[in-house]
């Protein structure tokens, strides 16, 4: 079971770390946290790998940025707890925002990365998602969690899901996110509607899978398809979801990182 660590003196953000084997470095998406974007794959990763994750400020366990964050930043903490955990050599997973965070880190560390897998992930932010998270960051400003939750579950679940949930349960599931919106929001939807890693797909090296969930109301599946294709013999593979793919369909996810993977070890 992976062990969530508070921040130190030594190590500014809140540190998850589980498994033993090559590394695997995960960077989450905005509003979220590893737990939350990852946790229901967490204890899959972890058999045969050493995970390593970070909360980037705002959210989980780490304490909110005075400022606006960087991808730079992300990218080095991300780096930085590798490091603290030992490892010199390792994947790269990233989730939503965390797609641009692992391509700065995998453009930056060529050496050092052996594999990079980039889910429901783009390299700049489309009209769509400019105007999705810009609406993100007013609702939270107005102090409306119900409505943002609202919001968020419209933008992220497939139709099929959201036609599928039985309306307690979607109330209830719209509930329980209302109270799980953390503190950094403003800092990571900011960061959204800036970041554009388009120079640095040139310069990744590693074996990379993009993973596009093509009913994504979120991030565009062209976003994921261009991505794919700025990267040199980038794999892509699809899944028939959201843009949660650990919340509709866990395993298939979890069986595709663990599948590519497994081909490309350290």
């Amino acid at each position: 079971m992976p062990v969530i660590s508070t921040p130190s003196a030594d190590a500014v953000l809140a540190r998850t770390v589980g498994g033993s084997g090559p590394g695997l470095l995960l960077a989450h998406g905005a509003g979220g946290s590893v737990a939350l974007n990852y946790g229901p794959i967490l204890d899959g990763l972890s058999v045969g790998h050493t995970v390593v994750g970070i909360d980037y400020p705002g959210t989980g366990r780490s304490p909110r940025a005075a400022g606006r964050l960087s991808v730079d930043y992300l990218a080095d903490q991300v780096i930085a707890a590798a490091d603290a955990e030992g490892l010199q050599r390792f994947a790269l997973a990233g989730f939503s925002l965390g797609g641009p965070v692992a391509i700065r880190a995998a453009a930056k560390h060529p050496d050092r990365v052996s594999a990079l897998v980039l889910t429901a992930t783009f390299a700049y932010r489309d009209a769509r998602l400019d105007l999705a998270a810009k609406l993100w960051g007013e609702l939270y400003e107005a102090g409306d969690n119900v409505r943002l939750s609202e919001f968020l579950t419209l933008a992220a679940f497939s139709a099929e899901t959201l036609r599928s949930m039985p309306e307690r349960q979607l109330r209830l599931a719209i509930e329980g996110l209302a109270g799980l919106i953390p503190d950094g929001t403003p800092e990571h939807v900011d960061l959204v509607r800036r970041v554009d890693v388009r120079a640095d797909l040139a310069w990744v090296t590693a074996p990379t899978l993009v993973v596009s969930t093509t009913a994504d109301p979120l991030v565009s599946p062209h976003l994921h398809e261009e991505l794919a294709a700025g990267i040199a013999g980038a794999r892509l593979a699809r899944i028939d979801t959201g843009h949660l793919p650990f919340a509709e369909r866990p395993e298939e996810w979890l069986g595709l990182i663990t599948g590519f993977l497994a081909e490309h070890s350290v």
